[in-house]
């Protein structure tokens, strides 16, 4: 295989991966906006991140930049921080004691 073919399928594959990831979030906005119950929001919300964090992987590898990655450190740093602030509100209704 050619160097070219290599990267023309990578790049048909990362923008498939995209457009998945594109179609993988509106479930999750939908039930982010009219879930049934609380957790279910955060749970949607939580995927959404994780959606978040890998488009900007995807596009980091797209585009041979490493700030994408840095954004998905960041992204993933945030999921984190807030599904933990989040579980501990639903739990207990205060964040901080």
């Amino acid at each position: 295989m050619t160097p070219f073919l290599t990267s023309s399928w990578l790049q048909l594959a990362l923008t498939f991966a995209l457009v998945c990831y594109g179609l993988a979030s509106l479930p999750a906005l939908w039930l982010l906006i009219r879930g049934p119950a609380a957790q279910d929001r955060v749970l949607a919300l939580d995927f959404m991140y994780v959606l978040g964090m890998l488009t900007a992987l995807t596009l980091g590898i797209r585009n041979g930049s490493a700030m994408y990655f840095e954004a998905a450190l960041l992204i993933a740093l945030t999921s984190f921080v807030s599904s933990a602030a989040m579980g501990k509100f639903l739990l207990r209704g205060e964040v901080i004691e």
